[in-house]
């Protein structure tokens, strides 16, 4: 059985050289093994927990869509994609918000840190927090269970 590996990338800005370090160079060596199926995505709905202004999710996909090709990636031998062209995905995200605790996702590092960031500056904890960055976890397992991935190379911000 083949290995499975998935990485997306967030669709918030132009890509940059942490992007290829991180993610676009590793992935694009791994798809080059007949041993690995890879799953290489544009994280556009990541992106709306950060960026509300859709002409700059539009542009900033396009741009690390273009730069993964540039740099080598093959279209035949991978499955490359934008997460929103997935309908399952929202769906199982859905799914599984229905059971996620939600005392686990009051611990996920990203929801924590801005509350933390709040209380500091002494503001209500939950100011300016979307349900998107309280979710945002179960969105990256919907990600991952949706292709059924073995292995999901992360930045250190995700560790």
């Amino acid at each position: 059985m083949k290995q499975r590996i998935l990485t997306g990338i967030t669709t918030t800005g132009s890509p940059h050289l942490g992007n290829y370090v991180g993610a676009i160079r590793p992935a694009i060596a791994a798809s080059r093994s007949d041993a690995v199926e890879s799953f290489y995505f544009l994280a556009d709905y990541h992106a709306l927990v950060k960026c509300q202004d859709p002409l700059r999710i539009q542009s900033s996909t396009l741009e690390i869509a273009a730069t993964w090709l540039a740099l080598g990636l093959d279209p035949a031998k991978t499955y490359f994609y934008r997460q929103s062209d997935i309908p399952e995905i929202p769906e199982l995200t859905w799914l599984l918000s229905c059971v996620a605790g939600k005392g686990l996702l009051n611990r996920a590092h990203a929801y924590k840190a801005s509350v933390d960031a709040n209380v500091a500056e002494s503001k209500d904890p939950d100011a300016g927090i979307s349900m998107g960055l309280f979710n945002y976890p179960v969105l990256m397992a919907a990600d991952i269970l949706a292709f059924n991935a073995h292995q999901v190379p992360v930045g250190r911000d995700q560790i």
